[in-house]
This record gives structure tokens, C-alpha cells and sequence, in this order.
């Protein structure tokens, strides 16, 4: 059975993703085709009826993962601006944004819901979190400073890249993810030394 299989003709889909899709105004039309076509991949490969069943990980089951991109792409761009602002680094909107948009891409295929539990999905006992995400985009043609960003952006990973929008998506995710864990009792990243979902207090 294949990871994912591509889908581009889902018009229900699609219509969903463009109204709650952060940040696809903002970039190139060809782009904003090929991020709505990974969303649309991973969310019909997935066991997911709707943008709302989509929880961010296993230990929040609350916290829906469509939240957690737009809260990480809006302070991704508000990151990217002050980097600007205060030291003239300037990152392409069309490298920047789609890395934000697309961070999380495989997170539907890596977890199901079972009744009230939100649990790990057969694939993501075989590869890491970033790596299938990776996969996708790069068959979907994505740049591979895009493709980069979202293999090596788990705090799980071995490495992580060095470009400036590796950087932002960094701080970005850790501090939407802070943010979800604080507001549900849980022991934000920020404390821990080596766990992506936080443990309880």
C-alpha cells in the first residue's frame, strides 16, 4: 500500500484549503497550486474526514493541526520581517512560506483517531516525521530548499538545516507549540531537552 497517492482533482478539498490555508495569498499562483495539491495529498491518503479531525500530535488531541500551521505561518512571516528589519536578511516569499505552509505535511498520515485517543500510525514507526513530508513535496516538485527545511525541522532529527528559513521555521513551530502545551497543562519544549509533544507537569 503506498504512502500517500497525489491528488489534484478534489474540488471539496481544495475549497476547504483555500478558505483556511494561511499565507497562500502570498506566494506565486504555481506554488499555491503545488501547496494545496500536498494538502490535499495527505489529507485524502489520510484516515481524516475534515481539517477539524486533524489533531497537531498524539498528546494534544485538541490542538488541530490546520491551528498549528496558520499560527506558525503567520509568526513565521512576523520572524522573517524583524529578521529584515534588523539584520537586511531576506528570505523569497516563495521558499519562506510554502516551508511554513507545508512543515507539518505528513502529520496526517502519521496519526489516526481512536475514539477519544489520538494514536501513531503504522508509518510513523517506519520513518520519522519530517522525512515522508520531504518525500511528498519532492515528488510534487518542490525546490529543495523547501524540501530541506521539512525533512530537518524535527527537534528529532540528527541535524537541522542552516538556511534563514530553517531558522524561522524553527522558532516559529517551538513557539506555537509552547504556546498549545501551556494552554493544556503540558511542559512546553522550552523546558525539555529532547521530546517533540511535551510531557505532562
Amino acid at each position: 500500500m503506498p504512502m500517500y497517492t497525489i491528488e489534484r482533482d478534489s474540488t471539496s478539498h481544495r475549497r476547504e484549503l483555500e478558505k483556511k490555508l494561511y499565507g497562500l495569498d502570498l506566494i506565486s499562483d504555481n506554488l499555491r497550486e503545488m501547496t494545496v495539491v500536498a494538502w490535499m495529498t495527505a489529507w485524502t491518503s489520510s484516515t481524516f474526514k475534515t481539517l477539524e479531525d486533524m489533531p497537531w500530535g498524539g498528546l494534544h488531541p485538541s490542538y488541530l493541526l490546520i491551528d498549528h500551521v496558520n499560527e506558525v505561518t503567520r509568526i513565521g512571516i512576523a520572524l522573517a520581517n524583524a529578521a529584515k528589519a534588523e539584520w537586511k536578511t531576506d528570505i523569497p516569499a516563495d521558499i519562506l512560506i510554502p516551508t511554513l505552509i507545508l512543515h507539518d505535511i505528513d502529520k496526517p498520515l502519521m496519526y489516526m483517531r481512536r475514539g477519544d485517543d489520538v494514536i501513531r500510525t503504522q508509518l510513523a514507526s517506519e520513518l520519522p516525521h519530517g522525512i515522508i513530508g520531504a518525500m511528498l513535496l519532492r515528488d510534487l516538485g518542490f525546490g529543495e530548499r523547501v524540501v530541506n527545511a521539512v525533512a530537518m525541522h524535527s527537534p528529532l532529527m540528527p541535524f537541522h538545516g542552516k538556511t534563514q528559513e530553517a531558522y524561522v521555521l524553527h522558532y516559529a513551530d517551538h513557539f506555537a507549540c509552547d504556546n498549545a502545551f501551556l494552554r493544556d497543562g503540558l511542559t512546553p519544549l522550552y523546558f525539555l531537552q529532547a521530546h517533540p509533544e511535551g510531557k505532562k507537569k
